[in-house]
């Protein structure tokens, strides 16, 4: 009787899990801190070969308000615009860090700034895109979209272009919000929670799915140009199976350079869509690109890579940041920047991935990218904390 009862148990246990996995179709805090086996590395002692000079630092708001949900700062025209999760916009004047305006739209959005054509634009958990006007935050109007909007939009032409997370990129007119036309892939069983950001290069739109697939699209009507297949998903199991472009594509010289999650690393031609190399990685976090020298992406664990651009090869990897929930790097000069969960801002040299030097700049995590404009590098944390440090010359 016992062991029918303990049977009995273990079916209604594991019809549960395949039940719930079933019903959701993200992977949402599976892969935050708390779920590694081992703690965050402790930082790693150095020398310090300079101090980053923080030329000023302010609160922008409440940020993430202790969700995970990333909120980058969005550069446009010398102001940098910043949103919290319950909707307060701040322009900020990028070299002095005035505040310019506010805007508080009362409303819970779940996606950084975006912008482009005189307009910034924020997502909201109930998948309306709003656009503002850039010099003084006035509403210019709201378009419905058909599910959360998960990334940061952006325009060009007369057209913004949004993602939601029902796997549809949507183009709206920037004149009146009007949706012009909608590109749908289906979204698989399981995926992780987030989507890149759709990126508008040469009237083009370069989108990632979740599926692995990397397409082209006409910014103008939705059109496929191309698609290509970054990794296919392999293996018995949704999770085994996850290979998402969750990592925002990065475009120079005609060259789309792509990170997915348990797949590949690939430098993709703008033009055909053809792989021109690849190599395995997994990341769902990003990249910079120094093209023609080296690609830096910070992987799943949290190791910085720098990989030869041409032929896929590592030159070096860093591998003290395990677990610390790094960012994606950013080019600064002659370094890399990356930021991580307690804060830290660590700067690394391009030429051998060492350490070179270290600053907390806040008491939360840092979960943007760290942005870099004119020889300033933009740290945002979680805590809405926005800091300008200028990137050394010498």
């Amino acid at each position: 009787m016992w062991r029918r009862l303990m049977r009995a148990n273990s079916l209604f246990i594991t019809l549960l899990l395949i039940f719930s996995l079933s019903a959701c179709s993200t992977v949402s805090g599976w892969f935050a801190e708390d779920s590694y086996e081992e703690p965050p590395e402790a930082l790693t002692e150095f020398t310090a070969e300079f101090e980053p000079q923080v030329l000023w630092d302010k609160s922008t708001g409440d940020g993430a308000d202790g969700t995970k949900t990333n909120l980058p700062a969005w550069w446009q025209n010398d102001l940098l615009f910043t949103t919290d999760i319950e909707g307060d916009i701040t322009a900020i004047n990028a070299d002095s860090g005035k505040v310019v305006w506010d805007n508080d739209l009362d409303t819970r959005v779940i996606t950084g700034v975006g912008g482009g054509m005189g307009m910034i634009f924020v997502g909201t958990q109930k998948g309306v895109l709003i656009a503002l006007q850039e010099t003084d935050g006035a509403e210019l109007w709201r378009s419905q979209l058909t599910s959360e909007v998960l990334a940061p939009a952006t325009a060009s032409n007369d057209v913004a272009v949004a993602r939601t997370s029902d796997g549809r990129v949507t183009g709206v007119s920037t004149l009146d919000g009007k949706v012009l036309w909608s590109y749908q892939r289906s979204v698989p069983l399981l995926s992780l929670r987030g989507v890149s950001r759709p990126v508008i290069v040469n009237n083009e739109v370069i989108a990632g799915y979740d599926n692995g697939k990397l397409v082209a699209l006409s910014l103008s009507d939705g059109k496929v140009l191309w698609e290509n297949s970054i990794a296919i998903p392999r293996g018995r199991t949704e999770l085994d199976r996850l290979v998402d472009i969750d990592a925002d594509p990065v475009v120079k010289n005609d060259t789309v350079y792509v990170v997915t999650y348990q797949g590949q690393l690939a430098s993709v031609d703008l033009n055909s869509g053809r792989v021109m190399w690849s190599r395995d990685m997994s990341s769902e976090i990003g990249l910079d690109v120094d093209t023609g020298n080296a690609v830096y992406v910070t992987d799943h664990d949290g190791y910085v890579w720098s990989i030869q651009d041409g032929s896929g090869d590592a030159l070096w990897r860093q591998t003290r940041l395990l677990r610390r929930q790094v960012t994606a790097p950013s080019i600064a000069g002659r370094y890399i920047v990356v930021g991580d969960l307690e804060g830290y801002v660590h700067w690394i040299a391009r030429n051998d991935g060492r350490f070179v030097a270290r600053q907390q700049v806040s008491d939360g995590p840092i979960l943007s990218q760290p942005l870099v404009i004119n020889d300033i590098v933009y740290i945002t944390a979680a805590d809405g904390r926005l800091t300008a440090i200028r990137v050394p010359t010498e």
